[in-house]
C-alpha cells in the first residue's frame, strides 16, 4: 500500500513538472526558423521574473503601427551582464533581432537590442538559440 502511494505521488511530482519544462522552452513559443529584425520606439520595459519585457511600436510599410513585445533574459542575468531597466529610455528609437514567436503574434525572443548610437545589447531571452545571419527589414522575417 505505501509503495503505491509514494508511485503515486512521484508521478503526479513528475507531471507537474513538463508544463513548467515547456514554457522555458524556446521550441514551444518561439520558431528558430523566423528569424526578424524590429525597428521601433520603445514603449514599455518590463522588468521582473521569468522574463524581461521590452515593448516596441514598431511602423510597417504602409504606416501600421504594431506594438510589439520582446522577451528578454532574466532580469538577475541582464543585470549580472551590467544590463539595467534604465538602459531603455522610453520613445527612442532602437533595432531589435530575434525569432517570431508561433502563430503570428507580434512577440520576438529577443537576441540583440541596438540603439542609433551604436550601444549593442545581447538580450539573451533563450540559450538554444542561434543568431539571425541575414538581413531583415522592418517587421519582416528574414528568409
Amino acid at each position: 500500500m505505501r509503495t503505491g502511494l509514494v508511485s503515486i505521488v512521484a508521478a503526479a511530482l513528475l507531471l507537474t513538472a513538463f508544463p513548467a519544462r515547456a514554457h522555458h522552452s524556446f521550441a514551444a513559443e518561439f520558431d528558430v526558423n523566423q528569424p526578424i529584425k524590429l525597428t521601433g520606439k520603445l514603449t514599455k520595459v518590463e522588468w521582473f521574473n521569468p522574463h524581461g519585457w521590452i515593448y516596441l511600436d514598431v511602423t510597417n510599410p504602409v504606416g501600421t503601427v504594431t506594438n510589439w513585445g520582446i522577451e528578454a533574459g532574466a532580469p538577475n542575468a541582464l543585470t549580472r551582464r551590467g544590463i539595467r531597466k534604465t538602459d531603455f529610455p522610453i520613445g527612442v528609437e532602437v533595432n531589435v533581432e530575434g525569432y517570431r514567436a508561433k502563430g503570428g503574434v507580434p512577440k520576438v525572443n529577443g537576441t540583440t537590442l541596438t540603439f542609433k548610437d551604436g550601444r549593442n545589447f545581447f538580450l539573451g531571452a533563450s540559450e538554444d538559440q542561434k543568431t539571425p545571419a541575414s538581413p531583415g527589414g522592418t517587421e519582416t522575417p528574414q528568409q
